[in-house]
């Protein structure tokens, strides 16, 4: 009995006397008793009628794992090597900012809580606390840097030259909110976290933001945050410049067409993270895990291709690492293990994950990543 409890997962968590939230849902409706309608909502919902967040999630049930059996399955490898560095499983915490609606400690739980893990953890540039500020709290973990474009582009290249002198592994350009989407929940509740001053921990300790300004009053700050946030010409131009302001290797973030998988792959782009921004943008595209196979097979191994967007258990990593995803980013669930319990929330939602991933992995009849992108995967 007591070599049951100790090699099966489940049996190890049913001995677990600590209630918890589990799913999606139920880690919802607890963060909802936790927050007020304007932080909810924000964290909720998506851009226009919220089609697109809708397909992020149903369409997963589309595609089918064929599994093989008879398999030693008894040890499994759930490491991953991503430009160059290896990492003991395929999941990342996926960029997500002003972490301090949902709870006090925010981004700082979050990222501890990742090193704990062994997740990689995604720095949004709209955070609530500053990239030193996050490496200094987690020395020695593997950290990459969101970069939001910025209408000042010197501003994006402080940014990304500060995270890589506090020791993070990579930047990651958002290339699909050149604007904010139309996010009518927001609008119904009165609510921007950028105009009551959350997400500025990037911002407000960046020397030439803070230079650029007429004053340094918190009114001042938060306007030219919205300012910077704006920039509809970002284009490929600038991702080429940006390469000469950085040696760290450079992810797009945002990409959903093969053809421009293509274009980064001319361009010289080191990596590719197909989202759709959690449905937060633009609304009536296409579900990510739709969109992942054309741009698994445009790029061709050529670079690494991460999968963010509509994961909610481990079996949705699965299905997106069978589909050719080098590795997979989680970030709603994170949030709402956030509001609900703080760093140990967040753990909770990182430890279930984790171990759902690793049974359904092991059942899907593989030991390995290698093996697991080789899976049969039907689609209805």
């Amino acid at each position: 009995m007591s070599n049951a409890k100790n090699n099966d997962l489940l049996l190890g968590n049913i001995d677990n006397n600590e209630q918890y939230p589990i799913d999606f849902n139920e880690l919802e409706k607890a963060a909802k008793e936790t927050l007020e309608a304007g932080p909810f909502g924000y964290i909720r919902s998506s851009a226009g009628g919220e089609e697109t967040y809708r397909k992020n999630i149903n369409s997963f049930s589309k595609y089918s794992i064929v599994p093989r059996f008879l398999n030693d399955v008894s040890t499994l490898n759930t490491e991953v090597t991503i430009l160059g560095k290896t990492y003991p499983h395929p999941l990342f915490i996926a960029p997500v900012g002003v972490n301090k609606i949902a709870h006090e400690d925010g981004e700082i739980a979050v990222a501890k809580a990742a090193a704990n893990y062994e997740f990689p953890y995604i720095q949004s540039t709209v955070s609530s606390f500053s990239i030193e500020e996050i490496a200094a709290a987690t020395p020695g973990s593997s950290k990459w840097f969101q970069l939001y474009w910025s209408s000042n582009k010197e501003i994006a290249f402080s940014m990304a030259k500060r995270a890589e002198a506090a020791g993070y592994e990579a930047i990651v350009l958002t290339v699909d909110t050149v604007m904010l989407g139309w996010r009518e929940e927001d609008i119904r509740n009165q609510f921007s976290p950028l105009k009551r001053g959350f997400g500025q921990g990037n911002y407000a300790s960046d020397p030439v933001f803070m230079a650029a300004l007429p004053e340094h009053s918190q009114e001042v700050i938060v306007d030219s945050i919205l300012e910077n946030i704006y920039h509809p010409t970002l284009n490929w131009n600038d991702i080429a410049e940006l390469r000469n302001h950085v040696s760290l290797p450079i992810l797009i973030k945002g990409l959903l067409h093969p053809e421009d998988a293509k274009l980064a792959v001319e361009q010289g782009i080191d990596g590719i993270i197909v989202s759709n921004h959690g449905g937060r943008q633009l609304d009536g595209v296409i579900a990510s895990i739709d969109a992942l196979p054309g741009i698994v097979e445009a790029i061709d191994g050529r670079i690494p291709v991460l999968f963010d967007s509509g994961i909610r258990r481990g079996s949705d990593a699965v299905k997106a690492l069978a589909l050719g995803a080098s590795a997979v980013c989680i970030g709603r669930p994170f949030v709402w293990g956030l509001a609900a319990g703080g760093q140990l929330g967040v753990e909770r939602v990182l430890e279930n994950l984790l171990q759902e991933t690793k049974v359904s992995i092991s059942l899907a009849g593989v030991r390995n990543m290698k093996e697991l992108q080789h899976m049969m995967v039907t689609k209805e």
